[in-house]
């Protein structure tokens, strides 16, 4: 019966897969730069985003500079802001709540 419930278990994680995510590894040297202080994880909504191509999710490690930058190009429409973290000397700390980035 246990190898029954894992395969289903299997087969409903096999349904709903997670988009891949591009950009910036988890563990990139980005996150441990001395200025970076947010990753988000984002969905690229137009061919004028400056980063990745429409239909891209994205992972990026940011400074307060490039968030700000972030925010803006999702007033334009250009993505969509799926995660946001913190960043503090290295470890990631995720927002609690799920917050509508606009």
């Amino acid at each position: 019966m246990e190898q029954s419930l894992k395969k289903r278990l299997d087969a409903a994680k096999e349904q709903v897969k997670e988009p891949e995510i591009k950009g910036h590894a988890i563990d990139g040297l980005e996150r441990f730069m001395e200025d970076t202080r947010h990753m988000l994880v984002f969905d690229v909504l137009m061919w004028e985003c400056p980063v990745g191509d429409k239909g891209d999710r994205m992972r990026v490690f940011l400074t307060d500079e490039g968030y700000q930058e972030a925010l803006e190009s999702q007033k334009r429409g250009e993505m969509k802001i799926i995660r946001h973290a913190k960043i503090i000397n290295g470890s990631i700390h995720y927002d609690m709540q799920e917050k509508v980035f606009e």
